[in-house]
């Protein structure tokens, strides 16, 4: 489980083919930035734009993830060398100063927005219909990673668009700053609104 709380900005440092078929799958290199990798062992889990990834290798200042086809099929920002926010894997006598984040992308949304608004940034992101309906007014949404809070919401004919507010240190200390219309992220809803739905459409 992690927080959303991104622990720090790395980068992809080299992708490589896992074999020759086309289904093939990549071990991604990945240099930590301000990750602490002191307490990483092999087998630990660690979320690369919000992807749960297995580590596999690691150094002091370095880790790397086998990357399955279906996985890079479902993701965004995986396939390609480049900024990614990173966090470990949450303790249990950690804070929660995000939300529950289980590191499993539910879909890839499109950026439709990214732009100042006084000192904050306005990002509006249009997501499948799917997706749509677990989202909320003042709800939380995990994109590329990041623990963010629904500042509105737009039912659409192709989707679902709502729109966030990201305070200067969020810009700062992230790989969000590098979004633009027409981006692709990766999308988490909240864990807690899976289960009200399963509560209310369940069989008695």
């Amino acid at each position: 489980m992690f927080t959303g709380i991104v622990a720090a900005v790395g980068r992809i440092e080299s992708v490589k083919l896992l074999g020759t078929h086309g289904d093939a799958g990549v071990r991604l290199n990945v240099e930590a930035g301000g990750l602490d990798l002191g307490d990483v062992q092999l087998g630990d889990s660690i979320t690369i734009q919000g992807a749960c990834m297995t580590v596999v290798a690691k150094t002091d200042h370095s880790f790397e993830v086998d990357v399955s086809r279906e996985s890079l099929n479902c993701t965004a920002g995986l396939g390609e060398p480049g900024e990614v926010n990173l966090e470990k894997a949450l303790r249990a006598h950690d804070r929660l100063g995000g939300h529950i984040v289980s590191g499993h992308v539910d879909g890839l949304g499109t950026v439709t927005h990214f732009a100042p608004v006084g000192e904050s940034h306005e990002l509006r992101v249009l997501a499948p219909r799917e997706i749509g309906r677990y989202l909320a007014y003042k709800g939380s949404i995990t994109v590329n990673g990041v623990s963010l809070t629904v500042n509105s919401i737009k039912d659409r004919d192709d989707g679902c668009e709502f729109s966030i507010n990201l305070i200067p240190h969020t810009v700062d200390v992230t790989a969000l700053k590098h979004l633009r219309e027409g981006t692709r992220v990766n999308l988490e809803i909240d864990l807690i609104a899976r289960y009200v739905e399963r509560m209310l459409n369940a069989p008695k």
